[in-house]
């Protein structure tokens, strides 16, 4: 099966789950939930296995678990799911910021190049335009907090043991138990519970957990003994 197609396949059952959510019902949007959840791990995993990563299905992913995330909210909350959506957006950026500063202040590849070459232009560009739209400015946004911030903490030059210091593994377990699967199962939780609205009420502790992470990772960079003369 073409990964393009798995992600269409989750986007659909993510959709339907939120009609059957916005008609009240609780068990079958739940599994559906669930079900969502696994093939969209299970793609990644298929284009890798296979060797037919693009950058088309990198930005296809993220743009329709965009999709099911607003149409999940709205189901939940009406209007409101529109504000809780771009803070569920946030929240999901600082788990792939923080991963990316993890990795590139140890050395470490974040993401291999796609395997294959030969995207459609105009769908591919069409997509790369929708996430220039939405996500970039959330990530650099997002990335020039953290950035100003380490460097304020520095005198504005961190060295290589700061920033391992300011990336710490325990702040990626964090993020990656606030990440999409998480999100998902207990929002499928919440829905099961008959208490969808627990969800997008979640959203804003979530945010404030985050926040305190980011504290505690400033603390990490104070500790750390200084090379500066």
């Amino acid at each position: 099966m073409d990964p393009a197609h798995v992600v269409l396949l989750h986007t659909a059952m993510g959709l339907y789950a939120a009609l059957l959510i916005s008609r009240g019902e609780r068990l079958r949007p739940a599994l559906l939930l669930q079900v969502k959840t696994v093939l969209d791990g299970l793609d990644g995993q298929l284009a890798r296995a296979t060797g037919r990563t693009t950058e088309t299905g990198r930005y296809l992913d993220t743009e329709m678990d965009l999709v099911v995330d607003l149409a999940l909210n709205v189901a939940i909350s009406g209007a409101a799911g529109v504000p809780a959506t771009l803070l569920q957006s946030l929240i999901l950026t600082v788990d792939y910021l923080w991963e990316r500063e993890f990795r590139e202040a140890r050395g470490e590849v974040f993401r291999d190049p796609p395997a294959q070459a030969g995207d459609n232009p105009q769908v591919l560009a069409a997509l790369k335009r929708v996430y220039a739209l939405y996500f970039t400015p959330q990530e650099r946004a997002l990335q020039t907090l953290f950035t100003r911030r380490l460097a304020r903490l520095t005198g504005g030059a961190p060295t290589p043991a700061d920033r391992v210091a300011y990336t710490p593994r325990v702040s990626n377990v964090v993020t990656a138990n606030l990440g999409l699967a998480t999100q998902l199962l207990w929002l499928g939780a919440c829905v099961l519970a008959g208490r969808p609205r627990l969800y997008t009420r979640s959203l804003p502790v979530q945010a404030l957990l985050l926040a305190g992470v980011q504290l505690w990772r400033e603390d990490q960079v104070r500790r750390q003994p200084s090379s500066r003369g």
